[in-house]
């Protein structure tokens, strides 16, 4: 079958192994000091390695290529995680590579229940402070599972919106988990990302907010389609910001 799935340049690659680390199907290994896909029915295509890798050697692309199995690699990942409770050395220093694209979260000391409510209702407090929560926010690079997903207020927005809207920290990022992308750029589809973010995490509540461009609609549908086949009942709203920086709906 022909489907999206994982590339890993070899020249590019430095042999650091943290996109192996990062594969939570165990679908990366090592081979020659190199990276490399080894099984193509172990890969989701959700790329959670993009994020790991330092060098930009991973990739997407589409060809034909075996279907995920996802119950054979769920077995080799219990098998793999096994294996390394057995093996743990705390003394072991970790892999070396870029810091920048490491998962992060950011202690806002703020309670999140107080804060996701209506998006467009204002709130006080300083306008210049960030109020980013987590690290990677761009939707092709943010981890199906990482932790910062567990009981949160998901903000999907596309990336103009933050430029067009000059309070969006306070009144769309706050209190939530940001993840963006741009639909009419990202050579990529979010619908089968954000299903599996969706279907595969605790989250509370779903705001999106988009540009009132037409091309922009393809991350409302993406998320909304999402939702619908994630078989979840979470509370959804959809926000419209116009060129000039209004709030047209909500």
């Amino acid at each position: 079958m022909k489907r999206q799935i994982i590339h890993i340049d070899r020249e590019k690659c430095t042999g650091c192994g943290l996109c192996a680390e990062a594969c939570h199907e165990g679908a990366i290994g090592m081979v020659d000091g190199k990276a490399q896909l080894l099984r193509d029915d172990y890969c989701d295509g959700m790329g959670d390695c993009l994020p790991a890798c330092p060098a930009g050697a991973i990739t997407f692309e589409e060809r034909e290529a075996a279907a995920y199995d996802r119950d054979a690699a769920v077995e080799h990942k219990t098998q793999k995680i096994t294996g390394r409770l057995q093996a743990a050395d705390s003394s072991r220093p970790l892999p070396c590579g870029c810091p920048g694209t490491n998962v992060k979260t950011f202690n806002r000391n703020e309670n999140p229940d107080q804060e996701c409510c209506t998006a467009a209702a204002p709130s006080s407090g300083p306008k210049n402070e960030s109020q980013l929560r987590q690290w990677p926010v761009q939707i092709k690079l943010a981890p199906v599972h990482a932790p910062y997903f567990d009981n949160a207020h998901l903000l999907i927005a596309a990336d103009c919106t933050a430029y067009a809207y000059g309070s969006f920290h306070r009144d769309f990022i706050k209190g939530r988990v940001t993840l963006i992308g741009c639909p009419k750029l990202d050579a990529v589809d979010y619908t089968e990302k954000l299903t599996a973010i969706l279907s595969e995490n605790n989250i509370r509540s779903l705001t999106v907010v988009r540009m009132e461009v037409p091309c922009c609609g393809g991350i409302e549908h993406a998320a909304v389609t999402a939702l619908k086949n994630s078989g979840k009942f979470i509370p959804w709203q959809v926000v419209t910001v116009s060129s000039d920086g209004n709030i047209l709906e909500v």
